[in-house]
């Protein structure tokens, strides 16, 4: 399981996708300062890095995908 968060780390380089973010989705605690109190990342923002980060590898692998198709439906739960 570790090898597969690393794996996840490792390659959300070749999208790009910042640090904080990448650690954010990975379930890590802030740890500088402006991460712990000044940046707020709404989960939608999460889920826009990670739907890049899933065309990437879609891409790699040679599938072809229409984002259309999985269109994330985000809802609040009470």
């Amino acid at each position: 399981m570790h090898g597969l968060r690393r794996t996840f780390g490792s390659l959300a380089e070749w999208v790009e996708m910042p640090k904080g973010v990448v650690a954010q989705i990975m379930g890590h605690a802030p740890n500088a300062t402006a991460e712990k109190h000044y940046i707020n990342r709404p989960l939608e923002l999460l889920a826009v890095w990670h739907g890049k980060y899933e065309a990437w590898i879609l891409e790699q692998a040679g599938i072809e995908f229409e984002p259309e198709q999985a269109r994330p439906s985000l809802r609040m739960v009470k």
